[in-house]
């Protein structure tokens, strides 16, 4: 179900998600997200992820109208030009398909572990500040089975705009835990970073911290595997993925922080000459998950 609407200015109040789309955080606030190019927008509107919106150029209406119908809520499809678009967004675009989509209630473990199969497979990022990067890592873990992220409280949100698009849209199929400050009035969330200090009276639920998520998971059976450049004692090959785990990749810069990396059973490290101190994450995360694969498949 969608109506149209052709736009010649930018007033509407519900075109100002579309002109914010450069402060990330005023859509965490609101707990939206901007989805990104034709394919991404396309998976969003496949998936089962409420959306709000719709913008594109008028060329790209009867490749979308079929989604559009099948979609259980009345979206409102904005039509304009490419050209018209970059402006109200503010920078140059490839194709000019742009929606607003509602992020979901957040995951919570005890769903994740009960309705996920047995051998379990998790990926928790610690610090992890690149959106790129993180939907990098997002593409990965659901190309190679992965049943849940758990972002960890000082890591970029995976619904960041470039996240999003990194991740090709395969976000809108990983269920995601954020470890974020959050008020009880629902997912009206502010900034990740001292959130609370602009929050005034407001009542904040604080959720666990990374570290003590991981030591949860330990308790219930998950073997959690840090990926850490600098382990000693143990490589890739070695490592047994086959059973319950849950990996854990850190920053771009700095890696796993100390609470994160004693919270964890071991770590383990890709093998690399001297000359290369590690991997960007995601391709990091590609490696481990792949061998994960593999061990399960033999098994």
């Amino acid at each position: 179900m969608f109506r149209i609407e052709k736009i010649s200015s930018f007033d509407s109040p519900e075109l100002q998600p579309y002109a914010t789309m450069k402060r990330p955080l005023e859509h965490e606030r609101q707990g939206i997200f901007v989805a990104e190019g034709v394919k991404v927008v396309r998976r969003l509107l496949e998936s089962h992820f409420a959306v709000a919106s719709v913008v594109l150029p008028e060329k790209w209406l009867d490749e979308f109208r079929p989604l559009l119908e099948a979609r259980p809520e009345q979206i409102t499809v904005y039509l304009a030009e490419k050209k018209f678009l970059e402006t109200l967004v503010g920078f140059s675009m490839f194709q000019g398909v742009l929606a607003v989509g509602k992020i979901p209630p957040p995951a919570t473990l005890d769903d994740i572990l009960q309705k996920s199969p047995q051998p379990r497979l998790f990926v928790a990022v610690d610090a992890l500040t690149n959106a790129e990067n993180l939907g990098a890592l997002v593409r990965n873990c659901v190309a190679f089975g992965v049943q849940v992220l758990i972002v960890g409280e000082t890591s970029s949100s995976p619904f960041l705009r470039r996240a999003v698009r990194n991740s090709m849209g395969t976000i809108f199929e990983l269920p995601v835990i954020e470890l974020v400050s959050k008020p009880f009035i629902g997912r009206d969330a502010l900034p990740r970073v001292q959130a609370d200090q602009q929050a005034g009276p407001a009542k904040w639920e604080i959720p666990p911290t990374l570290a003590k998520t991981l030591r949860d998971l330990r308790a219930r059976g998950v073997r959690c595997i840090a990926a850490h450049p600098h382990a000693d004692r143990k490589v890739l090959s070695q490592a047994d993925f086959s059973g319950d785990c849950c990996l854990v990749f850190g920053s771009e810069g700095y890696g796993l922080s100390a609470s994160v990396l004693k919270a964890c059973d071991e770590a383990v490290a890709i093998p690399m000459p001297p000359a290369v101190d590690s991997l960007n994450v995601g391709a990091a995360a590609a490696v481990f998950l792949y061998e994960a694969s593999r061990q399960r498949k033999r098994s």
